[in-house]
């Protein structure tokens, strides 16, 4: 708990309380009234030892949207007896920045510290966030940046070397569920006085559509209420409310790269159901199909090769169909690719024997073509050789001049493709088998 002492921020509860949103009003005021994030706030835990003595430190909370980065920042500044000082990245230029932190030097100087918290930090460029770190250093500010982006690539090393990174999870619905109780009780600040009717199925429903964001679900509570009819939130009511609700997707951040990775190596795993999934989940969260359909054809190539080359065709025809369809018909053409790609039979052989002539080209050189691979048109290259010797495999035995030679003699006898035993790779790995022994015969004799 706080110590007596301890008074709320100004910037806090300063403003009219029936004007603000339930989700602002119910914002927790203590510790204990958070809900979630049990591996960071629970009892004994290093944080809220720190955050209950006073010893905070500057920080980064990264996390997805309603999961409590504000709140925590706000009680940082509750239990130090600190002023709370708030900037947006999205709203705020370096002029900006440059005000917060003449201000904070003032307090410090009449020994009054200042947790300056910046929404969205990940928003700043290079120069404004490198603006922060000599007060930091010198402890005029507790820097706490909020970011629902990984800090790794979207905050520069200077800053995050001088903050801890606190990792926040979405709330889970049950804690949510316990928010949205506590709302409905609350005579103060919640809706106590309405004494509204809510069933627990009701309740659960719109725990689990706030999809980890405590305040989206305050606001559907919110929302809900002044729809209630004669003080019940009915089915039909909840339905209202939820209509074309969105589930969390970043177009362009982490949350995109983690879900295109797991539709990728689902189907790499051959588990057609999570394929299909995380599909969804992607094209629910409003990805452009047209990226969906490259990454596949990707799959096709990369991860089914020449195990079932039909996949290729396919994964492109999909791609055609949407063109053609748009959304949301042509949404199932991708779909059945989905499902056909995970449940094909997978080789990377090719993929991996292109690698690795690469390298060996990148590092043998200009190698030359082999005399009697080159092309002979005129009488002075005759002349000089080109071509001479040359085998035409249709007039050999079997339709391959076993003897010939056609690697450069660097690397002659090299093999890069190696077929698995999977799908129509099988057959080539038998024929190639069968090649190389016999190439091997005929160079010995």
């Amino acid at each position: 708990m706080p110590r007596k002492s301890a008074t709320p921020p100004r910037s806090l509860f300063a403003e009219p309380e029936g004007l603000k949103p339930l989700a602002e009003r119910m914002r927790p005021r203590t510790l204990d009234e958070v809900v979630g994030q049990p591996r960071l706030l629970a009892a004994n835990t290093p944080l809220r030892r720190a955050i209950e003595s006073g010893h905070v430190h500057s920080m980064i909370l990264w996390g997805p949207p309603g999961c409590g980065k504000t709140t925590l920042a706000l009680l940082l500044a509750r239990y130090a007896e600190a002023e709370f000082q708030a900037i947006s990245a999205v709203m705020s230029g370096l002029p900006d920045v440059r005000k917060a932190l003449a201000e904070a030097e003032v307090r410090w100087g009449q020994g009054t510290r200042t947790v300056l918290f910046v929404d969205e930090v990940h928003r700043f460029n290079k120069l404004q966030q490198d603006a922060f770190l000599p007060y930091i250093e010198r402890g005029v500010i507790v820097f706490v940046g909020a970011t629902t982006e990984n800090p790794s690539f979207e905050l520069n090393s200077a800053l995050l070397s001088r903050c801890r990174v606190h990792v926040l999870d979405a709330v889970a619905a049950d804690a949510i569920e316990q928010a949205l109780r506590r709302a409905l009780e609350d005579d103060e600040r919640g809706l106590g006085k309405q004494k509204l009717s809510v069933g627990a199925d009701a309740l659960a429903t719109m725990a689990q559509a706030a999809d980890g964001d405590v305040r989206r679900a305050l606001t559907f509570l919110e929302i809900a209420a002044e729809l209630a009819r004669d003080g019940h939130i009915d089915d039909a009511t909840l339905g209202q409310v939820l209509a074309d609700r969105t589930r969390r997707f970043d177009k362009g951040g982490e949350q995109f790269y983690d879900q295109i990775s797991a539709l990728h190596k689902s189907v790499r795993s051959s588990d057609p159901d999570a394929a299909l999934y995380w599909l969804a989940r992607m094209l629910d969260g409003g990805v452009d199909r047209a990226y969906l359909a490259r990454r596949m054809t990707r799959m096709a190539v990369e991860d089914i090769g020449l195990a079932d080359p039909r996949a290729w065709r396919m994964a492109l025809d999909a791609w055609e169909t949407y063109d053609r369809l748009g959304s949301p018909e042509g949404e199932l053409g991708l779909a059945e690719l989905a499902l056909y790609l995970a449940v094909a039979p997978k080789s990377n052989a090719a993929y991996a024997a292109f690698n690795e002539v690469r390298g060996v080209v990148r590092k043998s050189g200009t190698l030359e073509v082999p005399m009697h691979l080159r092309n002979a048109p005129t009488k002075l290259m005759q002349g000089l050789g080109y071509g001479a010797g040359y085998q035409y495999d249709h007039e050999a035995e079997g339709g391959v001049a076993l003897d010939q030679q056609c690697l450069p003699d660097a690397i002659a006898g090299a093999t890069f493709y190696t077929p698995t035993e999977r799908g129509l790779e099988g057959k080539f790995r038998d024929k190639l088998e069968a090649l190389r022994a016999a190439r091997r015969a005929a160079h010995k004799t």
